[in-house]
């Protein structure tokens, strides 16, 4: 019990550490005069609620996925497709106009003048949820009986099946992907896009969407579902013998983490206006896979903070024509071992700082 009890009193105070970070961030670039840093501040955001979701499968249950990048496309492809989707003359005017008043779709004028109409941005993201949420159930569930690389094959080979699709539709842009999609409104002064003007309000939005999704999921860590995940992943065999139904643990963690990836890809493409084939990439993915390993497997904090400052460089192309070198770098580093005494000694050194600050308050309490 006090070991549960340690563990939520570090996580509240790393709680706090990051929520004081993300708020000066902003403060430091601006004064530094580099407020273009937010761009890809922001961008990072969105690629660490894939890390985070994807260190849940993997971290905490033990299941290797080569296709998240899969699921963050298929988010922002149904949400780029479906507001850019001239619905005009596809359905009749009554119908129109009762779709209207339920805000389902939104009349808009064309570049040739015309009145178009499209499915409503909020309607998009729902769509492209329960799009990831169902693809996942079916990809899910026979791929999860699989174990160890198998398991990775047949999520990679659904990565590939996707990235091939997007590439060579029409529909879809092709190579070009889909352009000048809409914003994401919020309120009135509140939306997410690349308006030069509104970079600090969606620095903001983003990251408090990752500090939700973090105090969310670890929550759901220390919790008895959580638990039964680490049974999973310690021992698969143990744990349905103590009564967990390992099979369905896996699926809802894995359609969790689908549906993680799919929101960051939807958000991830009304802020930057577009979205292309090469989200949906095996590299991706990879580099999804290299950043949970970096940042420690089941940390994750270590994950978040990882994830943020690795892409952040990466897309300010400070790695330059060595950019997937880095992540290759990163997964040998992992798989040798040496980092394994790294994580140990920085958890011990973040064990002992937190003991003292607690000792420090004790002490001055009494």
């Amino acid at each position: 019990m006090k070991r549960w009890t340690d563990i939520r009193r570090q996580s509240g105070t790393m709680m706090v550490l990051l929520t004081v970070v993300i708020i000066s961030l902003p403060v430091v670039c601006l004064t530094a005069g580099k407020p273009f840093f937010l761009t890809q501040l922001t961008m990072s955001a969105y690629y660490t609620m894939v890390v985070m979701g994807l260190c849940m499968l993997l971290g905490h249950a033990g299941q290797a996925s080569l296709g998240h990048a899969a699921f963050f496309a298929i988010g922002g492809y149904a949400s780029a497709r479906l507001t850019t989707l001239n619905l005009a003359g596809a359905i009749s005017p009554r119908i129109t106009s009762f779709l209207g008043r339920l805000h389902v779709i939104t009349g808009h004028v064309m570049p040739d003048g015309i009145t178009g109409y499209s499915i409503t941005p909020w309607v998009a993201l729902l769509f492209a949820l329960a799009l990831a949420c169902l693809i996942a159930g079916i990809l899910g569930y026979p791929a999860l009986r699989l174990r160890g690389h198998y398991l990775a094959m047949a999520t990679l080979g659904f990565g590939l099946i996707v990235y091939r699709i997007l590439l060579g539709t029409a529909w879809l842009g092709s190579a070009d992907g889909i352009t000048e999609v809409p914003p994401l409104i919020l309120g009135p002064d509140w939306r997410i896009c690349g308006d030069r003007n509104l970079r600090v309000q969606n620095y903001y939005l983003a990251w408090g969407l990752v500090l939700a999704l973090y105090i969310v999921l670890q929550n759901l860590i220390h919790s008895r579902v959580g638990r039964a995940l680490r049974a999973i992943h310690d021992n698969e065999t143990a744990a349905s013998c103590v009564g967990i139904r390992t099979e369905r643990e896996k699926l809802k963690i894995f359609i969790l983490s689908a549906a993680i990836a799919a929101l960051a890809g939807s958000l991830f493409t009304h802020y930057t206006g577009g979205i292309g084939p090469s989200e949906a990439g095996a590299g991706k993915s990879i580099r999804y896979l290299a950043l949970v390993a970096a940042g420690g497997m089941s940390s994750m904090t270590g994950c978040l903070l990882v994830s943020a400052g690795v892409n952040f460089f990466s897309l300010r192309g400070y790695f330059g024509s060595m950019d997937h070198a880095v992540f290759g770098f990163i997964l040998i580093v992992m798989v040798s071992g040496f980092a394994g005494a790294i994580l140990q000694t920085t958890r011990r050194w973040s064990t002992t700082w937190v003991s003292r600050i607690r000792n420090s308050r004790q002490v001055h309490g009494t």
